[in-house]
C-alpha cells in the first residue's frame, strides 16, 4: 500500500500542556484513537513540537488538510466534539486555530 499523498493548504495548530499524572493515558489516547480518527476524517498529523524551555505550552501538534471545508466539517461534527472533550481530560491550557499552510513552525 502506497502512502497517501496530499497537498496541504491549511494547518490546524493545537497547543496545550499535558497534566503530569496523565502522560500515559494521554499518549495511549492520542496515538490509538485521536490521530487515526482525524486521519480517517481527512486531517493528517505532520508535526508534534515539544517545548523544553520557557513559558509556552508544552506541546504543539499540527494537522494539515487540502481544503478549509474539510476542517470546518470536522469541527462541526459530533465525533470531533467527543474526541476534543476526551482530549481535554488529559490536558490544560488548550488552544486551537487554523492557519494557511506554510512549511516549518507556525504559531
Amino acid at each position: 500500500m502506497s502512502p497517501t499523498r496530499i497537498y496541504p493548504r491549511y494547518k490546524l495548530l493545537m497547543t496545550y500542556d499535558i497534566m503530569p499524572e496523565m502522560y500515559d493515558p494521554y499518549f495511549q489516547y492520542v496515538m490509538s484513537e485521536f490521530v487515526p480518527a482525524l486521519q480517517n476524517m481527512g486531517l493528517y498529523m505532520t508535526t508534534a513540537w515539544h517545548t523544553s524551555y520557557g513559558n509556552y505550552p508544552l506541546r504543539q501538534v499540527e494537522f494539515v488538510s487540502e481544503d478549509l471545508e474539510t476542517m470546518l466539517e470536522i469541527f462541526q461534527s459530533e465525533r470531533w466534539d467527543e474526541m476534543e472533550t476526551h482530549l481535554r481530560t488529559y490536558i490544560t491550557n488548550y488552544d486551537r486555530k487554523v492557519v494557511r499552510y506554510r512549511q516549518g513552525f507556525q504559531f
